[in-house]
């Protein structure tokens, strides 16, 4: 079973709309719809914005369906000056970009669990090479891969995000992947972040979020279709 985790609902929509034999199951408010699309099962939820929220819905997939691999998608903003709208980033690996316990002496970003501490969380390869060969099938989109970071504030300013890509290389910020990722990485499930770029890293004022995340949203849409119709 193929899972995907989405922070709006119109990305939920386009999936559940491919969808047959569809099937809706809530658990903590949180809508989870099943079906078959070309013949392989999938699930997908909306679990709203911000690294909580994404944490919850993830755990939630994983103890209701025990998918065999997990797809945060979505949009994101550029922190590359060679990224830009409508183009496609895939992850190699993500990072919590506000976890801060350097005045502890911690590196930025680094997180503590119970029996370990891991500031980068790697995305499956073979996962991110096959949303990479959907994306080749689709004309007139650039496609990007590298590190994503994520943080619980929408990154609107060149400065902050300029900071975020120097301390990180990362080439994209948005609000959930990092925790998508930290949750299937301690329940050992394969992940990958696939974003589409909604507002760009040097005019990125908030209006372009609005006015993009539609048409971002639906470039995502047809790379998870191909890559479901592949995988």
């Amino acid at each position: 079973m193929i899972g995907f985790i989405c922070a709006l609902g119109i990305e939920v929509e386009g999936i559940v709309k491919m969808m047959k034999k569809t099937d809706k199951r809530t658990m903590a408010k949180i809508a989870f719809y099943r079906g078959e699309i070309f013949g392989k099962e999938v699930v997908c939820c909306e679990c709203g914005i911000g690294k909580v929220n994404a944490a919850m819905s993830t755990q939630l997939m994983i103890a209701l369906y025990s998918p065999d691999v997990i797809i945060n998608s979505g949009i994101a903003g550029s922190i590359s000056g060679k990224i830009h709208i409508g183009d496609i980033v895939i992850s190699d690996d993500c990072v919590q970009h506000d976890m801060d316990g350097t005045e502890m002496g911690d590196p930025l970003g680094q997180v503590q669990f119970n029996d370990e501490v891991r500031t980068y969380f790697p995305a499956d390869k073979p996962t991110a090479d096959k949303l990479a060969a959907a994306c080749e099938t689709l004309d007139g989109i650039s496609v990007f891969r590298g590190r994503i970071a994520s943080g619980d504030a929408f990154i609107a300013s060149h400065e902050r995000r300029q900071k975020i890509a120097d301390n990180f290389s990362a080439i994209a910020c948005e609000m959930e992947g990092a925790a998508v990722g930290c949750v299937c990485y301690r329940n050992d499930i394969p992940f990958a972040i696939l974003r589409s770029i909604s507002d760009d890293f040097n005019n990125n004022e908030l209006v372009d979020y609005f006015e993009f995340r539609a048409a971002a949203a639906e470039h995502s849409i047809k790379v998870i279709r191909e890559f479901i119709k592949n995988y």
